[in-house]
């Protein structure tokens, strides 16, 4: 799906990954599920493009709904995998923090258990390299990607600002759909290490003034960074 030229979004509101498609080339945000592999291949196809096209991959974290086809991708394609280091061992296979008791309604729940397994949730190929970045870094890749630290939902959560596409890539810092609860608006996400770290967090997301924010789970938000920062916040508060 082209949302506007040059940011494409595969997958849909319950797991999604981004393209941002430039004339060097394309970086690729978030790897999504196994499945998405195909989603790729033809939304590439859609635009022209092949898996030559694509220069880089960055993880705005290391659960398994990103993770997806990153292996792959590095594997037989020589594609570099980028990731914060404290979240590269979660990318790896790694264990990672239990999480205090979810909200969840039935409905919401089972449409997302049932999307992951057909979009081949359970047979996650771990990454086995990646390559370090940090806060502040601006990546040598189609779009200049620059690198926000937002530690809270992991320890290496990171967003992706691209200031050409006025975007910002968040990952779960924030959803716009509760994959447990099926509610939609900007809001904590749920599976979170740290919650009060991750709202305060959200802060370092203003100065880019962006006006796309786009989540791993949810729809594309077009509000602006400081609408849904404020709308994260009110929603944890109301907790």
């Amino acid at each position: 799906m082209e949302l506007e030229p040059g940011l494409h979004r595969i997958g849909n509101d319950i797991v999604a990954a981004y393209l941002v498609v430039t004339p060097a080339g394309v970086t690729v945000i978030d790897a999504g599920l196994a499945g998405h592999w195909r989603d790729l291949l033809s939304e590439l196809a859609s635009i022209g493009r092949s898996l030559g096209d694509v220069k880089g991959i960055i993880l705005t974290h290391g659960d398994s709904d990103h993770v997806g086809f990153a292996e792959r991708l590095r594997r037989e394609h020589g594609v570099p995998v980028y990731i914060h280091p404290d979240d590269a061992g979660r990318a790896k296979g790694g264990d990672k923090p239990a999480n205090a008791k979810q909200s969840m309604k039935l409905g919401a729940t089972a449409g997302f258990a049932l999307y992951s397994l057909r979009k081949g949730g359970l047979r996650t190929t771990w990454l086995t390299e990646t390559v370090d970045v940090r806060d502040g870094d601006t990546l040598d890749l189609p779009g200049a990607p620059r690198i926000i630290g937002l530690p809270g939902h992991s320890a290496g959560s990171i967003a992706v600002h691209v200031p050409d596409l006025d975007a910002v890539f968040v990952g779960d810092a924030l959803t716009t759909r509760h994959v447990l609860t099926g509610r939609v608006g900007a809001q904590p996400a749920p599976f979170t290490d740290e919650p009060d770290r991750a709202i305060a967090s959200l802060r370092a997301l203003l100065p880019t003034r962006a006006t796309w924010v786009l989540p791993g789970h949810g729809a594309p938000w077009r509000g602006g960074i400081e609408a849904a920062v404020a709308s994260v916040e009110k929603a944890a508060a109301a907790r």
